[in-house]
C-alpha cells in the first residue's frame, strides 16, 4: 500500500479558498493548474468530490488528493 502524505496547512484569516490552498501547499504549480485539478475531479473536501474551485475552506476541514491529505489548522 502506497504511503499517503499527511500535512497540515495553517489557514491565515477565515478561510481560503480551495485553488489556492492547491497552489500555496505545492500541489499545483499556478491558479490555473489548481483550477485544472478540481475542474477535472481530483480533489475531494471532507470525503466529497469538490468541483468548486474557489470552495472557501476554514480550520478544521480535510482536503484530499492524490496520494495527500491535507488537514486546515486556524493560522
Amino acid at each position: 500500500m502506497a504511503s499517503l502524505t499527511q500535512i497540515e496547512f495553517a489557514v491565515r484569516g477565515e478561510y481560503i479558498t480551495l485553488d489556492a490552498l492547491l497552489k500555496a501547499a505545492g500541489f499545483a504549480g499556478s491558479g490555473g493548474a489548481a483550477k485544472a485539478m478540481v475542474a477535472a475531479g481530483k480533489v475531494q473536501v471532507d470525503g466529497q468530490q469538490e468541483l468548486r474551485k474557489t470552495a472557501k475552506l476554514r480550520p478544521g476541514q480535510v482536503v484530499a488528493l492524490a496520494g495527500a491529505r491535507v488537514r486546515l489548522v486556524a493560522g
